[in-house]
């Protein structure tokens, strides 16, 4: 739960308090904090070094609350340079992720305008997190934060509050896609995530919001070759959900596509055992559009939204794809699999086309897609590429939602790498530009349609320590960037 007040916050009946620590000219200074009692900041301020108080960014300190109601005063760093929305953002997330426990919390970050007041919840919620499915004694010491109130001398405000509820739609939709992508492969194959969909959809309550499954024997019927070949090694059969959001009057017809593998082993082009535990993650793509067009429709956005989550499961079996099979994709173009641990383009190719059947004005996928992308940009940046106006569009609504997309090319030359001796194309090149490269091969089915590709393979899974407001995990990567998209297409 999470509300605005505009108390004294060291007065407020709360378990810990949040201030916001900068680090300038080579020392700690407390942000907007003057309501602190005088002694307790010259203490501060006087102890810094001891106490390990430096402001730097992801730094969250915790002391007594001498002279405040709340027993813990916490200090979370916002770093050496400029506040800004995404500083705040990491502070209010880094605070209250640490805070795990601890009931109920108010941040006094600064927050005097509404684009900060938004940050802070944001980054509050999303920081409040864990994942205790599977836990048999759920400790309460990691509880997340059960209640935030962010202390704002805009709590009356209208749009201040309206930005609270968004930000409330917003960790929702982050929070369920890390759900997924957190869940044990063995519960989460293809059929589960089709009805898991289904029920998200349902319990929204949205009547202009609907789903739709075809599974094994319709996406044969359906000439879905690239769901059926990657599918076939697996006893769980592939299925391609349709999740529509369709307002009365739209302003914009956009389709999302995304990659669901719900486990990759590589098929018969088997990955090597290490680490091979994190391809339980090869499906956030299609969580991440479960989850945003759910959002979009919960905001009441005047956009027509269509998600499609291309599931499949890719093991090795009697009756898996073997390299050099010859698939054909939905809509008749035919592709020779010269690697079955490049499958990932292949359900993508099915899913682009059905996309692009229903002319949108723009598609945009969305996948876990090549460990390429991990080598160029690393963990924490995905790669967007596609037609200029949409690549664009993708990376100003990262840029606004506090999410790193850099732009890549696609170059023409790189084609040629994906001659086939004996199909229309190859699902592989050489390594050398592979991410580019998949991007290339998606690229041919959607034809002239506005379009943009986004390879989230590294930040969609932190297997590392936690940071800001992302946990160990799934970490949600790509719903708010594609919700601000849709929101900046709907004119808010």
């Amino acid at each position: 739960m999470i509300s605005l007040t505009s108390q004294d916050p060291a007065r407020l009946p709360v378990d810990a308090v949040v201030v916001a620590v900068a680090q300038k000219d080579g020392a700690p200074v407390l942000l907007e904090a003057d309501w602190l009692p005088k002694e307790l900041r010259t203490g501060l301020q006087r102890d810094a070094a001891v106490l390990g108080i430096t402001g730097a960014t992801d730094e969250v300190r915790r002391v007594p609350g001498a002279g405040i109601a709340a027993p813990a005063l916490v200090l979370a760093g916002v770093g050496a340079g400029d506040v800004t929305p995404e500083t705040l953002r990491r502070a209010a997330g880094a605070a209250t992720r640490e805070l795990g426990g601890t009931r109920s919390v108010a941040l006094a970050l600064p927050a005097g305008d509404l684009a900060s007041v938004a940050a802070v919840a944001e980054g509050a919620l999303l920081g409040a997190y864990s994942y205790t499915r599977y836990r048999t004694s759920e400790a309460a010491a990691t509880a997340p934060v059960a209640e935030v109130q962010v202390v704002s001398r805009l709590a009356k405000d209208k749009a201040a509050r309206a930005a609270l509820e968004r930000a409330q739609v917003l960790a929702d939709a982050v929070h369920g896609t890390r759900d997924l992508v957190n869940a044990a492969p063995n519960d989460l194959y293809p059929a589960v995530f089709a009805d898991l969909a289904a029920s998200t959809v349902k319990a929204a309550g949205v009547r202009s919001l609907k789903v739709s499954v075809l599974d094994e024997k319709a996406l044969a019927a359906g000439g879905y070759g690239g769901l059926v070949g990657v599918g076939q090694g697996s006893v769980h059969g592939p299925r391609l959900v349709k999740v529509a959001y369709s307002p009365a009057k739209p302003v914009s017809r956009v389709a999302l596509v995304g990659k669901g593998i719900t486990f990759d082993s590589g098929g018969i082009s088997i990955k090597p055992a290490a680490n091979m535990d994190e391809m339980k993650s090869d499906m956030a793509g299609a969580a991440a559009v479960l989850h945003t067009v759910v959002a979009a429709a919960r905001l009441g956005l005047p956009v027509a939204v269509t998600g499609w989550l291309c599931l499949a499961e890719n093991l090795p079996s009697g009756t898996a794809q073997r390299p050099s099979d010859v698939i054909t994709i939905r809509g008749g173009k035919t592709v020779e699999v010269l690697n079955t641990d490049a499958e990932g383009r292949l359900v993508m190719a099915d899913g682009l086309v059905a996309a692009v059947d229903e002319k949108p004005d723009a598609v945009i996928d969305i996948a876990t897609l090549t460990g390429a992308q991990l080598i160029a940009l690393g963990p924490r940046v995905s790669a967007v590429m596609g037609t200029d106006d949409v690549r664009d569009e993708v990376v100003a609504a990262a840029t606004a939602s506090g999410e790193q997309f850099w732009p890549m090319p696609l170059p023409a030359e790189l084609r040629a790498g994906l001659k086939s001796k004996v199909a229309d194309i190859a699902n592989v090149a050489d390594r050398l530009g592979g991410m580019l490269t998949a991007g290339i091969f998606l690229q041919e089915f959607v034809g002239s349609t506005p379009w943009a590709h986004l390879d989230i393979a590294g930040p969609a899974f932190n297997a590392k320590g936690g940071f800001g407001y992302t946990p160990v995990g799934g970490t949600g990567v790509g719903v708010r960037t594609l919700l601000a998209l849709l929101e900046a297409r709907a004119g808010r």
